[in-house]
């Protein structure tokens, strides 16, 4: 099992296919693919039956929380995921994860498992005993692009296409697809960073007329699953 630790700024932007071009055209020589490259990401979501992580986060608090499972594409048994406790505090994201097979994943949330020892593992454990019962309730997926800082492997930016979401099939084995989120030609943009964004990265959004928004994938899917978010004409969403 690794254990990895994150605390960082991210940032979130929605952009059109065109700021998305322009974006990277400009990363030539300065941003890197990634690692993983394109991916699909997978994650499963837990929360209450009453929805209470989600609820809370949806309120704008200091301090909000949620936990999930995630793999890279649609998983076997044996394959090795990430089970993730996410935090957010003053504007600070502080992500902890293990790793760990879907199959020891799916048994740990029915009792017919221990987590791996280790502090991030107890962290998990104490967070569900706090939460009391916490089961899947959503699955997100969507097609990832990464970039890293060729100066600063510490800044990160990615973009997120075909998000989509479900409320059945709610395990890393089960295959892709559901609801799409976005409007056609509409990316996600994350900005992952330690510190400030670099001053050429700054402008450059000024330039695009790229404006920072606030968005949670697991947030606009319950506001849909509510019956309390619809778009407009200019495809705009509008929340009752």
């Amino acid at each position: 099992m690794n254990e990895t630790i994150f605390q960082r700024h991210e940032l979130k932007y929605l952009i059109d296919d065109s700021q998305r071009a322009a974006l990277e055209a400009a990363f030539a020589g300065t941003m890197i693919p990634d690692p993983y490259g394109e991916s699909t990401v997978c994650n499963v979501y837990y929360d209450t039956p009453d929805y209470r992580l989600i609820r809370a986060s949806l309120e704008k608090p200091v301090y909000k929380e949620k936990l999930r499972a995630r793999s890279y594409g649609p998983a076997a048994p044996e394959d090795m995921t990430f089970l993730e406790l996410k935090k957010k505090y003053m504007g600070i994201v502080y992500k902890r994860r293990i790793s760990l097979p879907a199959r020891q994943t799916e048994e740990y949330f029915n009792g017919l498992a221990d987590l791996p020892e280790g502090q991030i593992s107890r962290e998990i454990d104490y967070f569900r005993r706090f939460y009391g019962t916490l089961e899947p309730r959503l699955y997100l997926c969507y097609d990832r692009t990464g970039y890293f800082s060729a100066q600063n492997r510490d800044l990160r930016v990615t973009f997120d296409r075909k998000i989509c979401w479900r409320q059945e099939g709610l395990r890393l084995t089960s295959p892709t697809g559901g609801r799409e989120l976005l409007l056609p030609g509409q990316s996600l943009m994350e900005i992952k960073v330690s510190d400030a964004i670099p001053f050429w990265l700054v402008s450059l959004l000024s330039r695009l007329s790229i404006r920072q928004t606030s968005y949670s994938k697991y947030g606009e899917a319950y506001k849909i699953i509510l019956g309390r978010s619809g778009r407009d004409a200019k495809g705009e969403w509008n929340y009752v």
